[in-house]
């Protein structure tokens, strides 16, 4: 890869640009720095990988929201719901293992969990979104996110909305939660740890679930979206928010260090190529098995394609991730699959391609659907492969 610099003049700010890339790729450093001339980026990285090896590899603006400090190779940020995607490769792990059955009920793992009718309520409900507890129907206390016992002792006394294995509805805060309790009481390990042990380290990904305060300083300020029409307070969408402080700061160090997988894993995109190399490459990179070919293959079947009740998307859903539709338009391959993030932030595989793709920016758009800056890079890469 070849080293490039520069910079681009965007809505009365000069922005700075810097990585690597492929020169075959010169394309997606045009759409990246298009971005910032459009005005619409703060801070971003974007990254992609063939076939395991890294061929572009960006950055650019900065990491503040006064934009006096430039955005750096080792920048990291909040990515939102692109955990998600990381947490249903954990499990996926420990199915692959035989520590879990995907069609055993979660109560065998979490026998409290067999509460007000969830006896039967299945592991591979809770990662195709359809257990029926995308919030809690007795509200806690503002901040109590934070809290994993509290949050894992509401989920596991609370009676379904719906009967289980019926309704699709994004889990958007609870599917971390779910997730993450189900792999501890398997392994003994929180789920930060045990990404960190499984994946993390031992592959030299940078994303983090509780940041360390050692790395706070690398962590770029995150942008709240515009503001909007107000929601319906008592929309299934804002319920599943009440138990954020308020006001919810996403800069605050109580936010880094908590460990909410569904929303808070902080990264960059070059972590977020790296572990998308893994299921883009029959769950292997370097030599190392993460996951077998038929976890991957299970991983990534399509569960269902329907409108799901939270955000009311029609979601194509197989277990942990979304899967290439129009709704969400991740390239041309329908084997595509991945996760994004509210605000903008976009990790997904092309396993056609052994293509994997990473995204993460600061200033979160206002729009519901992936947002027009990561449809313009996915565009200049596939017109680049």
């Amino acid at each position: 890869m070849q080293d490039k610099s520069g910079a681009i003049e965007g809505d009365g700010q000069r922005y700075p640009l810097s990585g690597r890339l492929d020169p075959k790729f010169a394309g997606v450093w045009d759409a990246f720095a298009d971005n910032f001339a459009r005005g619409e980026e703060g801070g971003a990285s974007f990254a992609l990988a063939i076939d395991g090896h890294m061929v572009v590899d960006l950055w650019g603006g900065f990491n503040d929201i006064a934009q006096t400090k430039p955005w750096q190779e080792t920048t990291i940020c909040n990515a939102m719901s692109v955990g998600k995607a990381m947490a249903a490769t954990c499990l996926h792990m420990l199915v692959d293992r035989g520590q879990v059955d995907l069609d055993a009920p979660v109560a065998r793992y979490w026998p409290e969990f067999a509460a007000n009718g969830k006896e039967g309520l299945l592991v591979r409900w809770v990662l195709d979104h359809r257990c029926g507890l995308p919030f809690l129907t007795d509200d806690l206390w503002p901040g109590a996110i934070y809290d994993w016992e509290a949050m894992t002792k509401a989920l596991a006394a609370q009676a379904p909305i719906w009967p289980p294995g019926t309704q699709p509805a994004y889990h958007i805060r609870t599917f971390g939660f779910l997730v993450g309790e189900i792999i501890r009481r398997v392994t003994g390990k929180r789920f930060g740890q045990f990404y960190r042990d499984e994946i993390a380290l031992p592959l030299g990904i940078d994303f983090q679930f509780g940041v360390d305060p050692g790395d706070f300083l690398r962590c770029a300020e995150f942008i709240a979206r515009p503001e909007q029409a107000p929601q319906d307070p008592n929309s299934m969408f804002a319920r599943a928010g009440r138990q954020w402080p308020v006001p919810l700061d996403y800069n605050a160090p109580e936010f880094r260090r908590a460990e909410v997988p569904s929303s808070n894993g902080h990264g960059n995109a070059r972590a977020v190529a790296r572990f998308y190399s893994i299921l883009a490459n029959g769950g292997r990179i370097e030599g190392k098995r993460v996951l077998s070919h038929a976890a991957l293959d299970t991983a990534r079947a399509e569960q269902y394609w329907a409108k799901e009740a939270v955000i009311g998307r029609n979601n194509r859903q197989a277990l942990g991730f979304l899967l290439n539709s129009p709704q969400f338009p991740i390239g041309p391959g329908r084997n595509s699959f991945g996760q994004s993030g509210m605000g903008g932030a976009m990790g997904f595989c092309d396993p056609d391609r052994g293509l994997a793709l990473g995204y993460v920016m600061n200033k979160m758009h206002g729009v519901s659907n992936i947002g027009p800056r990561i449809m313009r890079l996915i565009e200049a890469v596939y017109v680049c492969v």
